[in-house]
């Protein structure tokens, strides 16, 4: 049986990372796993070496204050941790999901998706984590990492829910914008959304023909599809099609042959993510 995958940290983005996972959950007919990993960020207390600083007595007593100090610290952790894994419970419940398996796990957070989401039909993670600048749209650290290794689709969520009516699917005809479009063709989750299909870059005669098949198979699973070629930088032109078209998912393959690939993936995570406020479904 399938599963989603919810990743919670803590952070303003948790509300909405179970709010999509409960909108995902009935139309999927799966239950939920909720994900919270006590990370390896914070090292040991104990210095390095403390010999010539101080005496014997006073580095067995440094030492023993410290142990302890990691001690409460581990535990008060996984306190918290539990609780961000009960009040995420208690939302999904709210909102009327009540198949939720809540896991707590040490260590890195890439790891553990690794060990669990081979079953998963979709991965959901926030934009953002509780060490993201907000003032300068930094995005989480572990995003990045999990769009690069994740073999599932990966759902961004944006930092409020709002229910998807509107969905926009930047195409250009690499491998896994294909995929993302036989995704959507499938796909009971998204069959009632409205569908626009976005290239970017020159209207080319063979382009306009690949477009077109796209749309193609979008509309012969039932969608009623609007396919356009825009000239311009992907990121600028995308970002403002959103805000246009009041779109509510951006649908997009992780990697391609065209600048949507640099876009996507690379030394920082995406323009396009850190500056669309919608969710971004992705495909590997």
């Amino acid at each position: 049986m399938s599963k989603i995958i919810a990743c919670i940290d803590g952070s303003v983005y948790t509300a909405s990372v179970c709010d999509y996972a409960a909108w995902v959950a009935p139309a999927l007919e799966t239950e939920v796993e909720l994900l919270h990993v006590l990370g390896r960020r914070q090292v040991t207390s104990v210095p390095a070496n403390l010999s010539g600083n101080l005496s014997v007595n006073d580095q067995d007593s440094l030492l023993h204050e410290l142990a302890e100090h990691d001690e409460r610290h581990a535990k008060l952790a996984q306190q918290r941790g539990r609780l961000i894994l009960d009040e995420a419970k208690a939302r999904l419940a709210k909102a009327g999901i009540e198949r939720v398996t809540p896991r707590l796990r040490h260590g890195d957070l890439l790891d553990s998706l690794r060990e669990i989401e081979a079953d998963a039909a979709v991965v959901i993670i926030g934009k953002r984590g509780e060490a993201a600048d907000f003032a300068k749209l930094h995005l989480g650290s572990n995003l990045e990492r999990v769009a690069r290794a994740s073999t599932r689709p990966l759902l961004v969520a944006a930092r409020a829910f709002r229910q998807p009516t509107r969905l926009l699917i930047a195409y250009d005809d690499g491998p896994s914008a294909r995929k993302a479009v036989a995704h959507v063709a499938k796909s009971r989750l998204l069959k009632d959304l409205s569908c626009r299909l976005l290239m970017v870059g020159a209207d080319q005669s063979n382009m306009r023909e690949r477009l077109e098949d796209a749309a193609g198979q979008l509309r012969g699973a039932g969608y009623a599809v609007d396919a356009d070629i825009l000239p311009g930088a992907p990121d600028e032109v995308i970002a403002r099609e959103v805000e246009r078209d009041g779109i509510d998912l951006l649908v997009i393959g992780a990697y391609g042959h065209s600048r949507i690939r640099r876009l996507m993936i690379g030394s920082t995570t995406s323009a396009m993510v850190r500056s669309c406020k919608v969710p971004v479904l992705m495909f590997r």
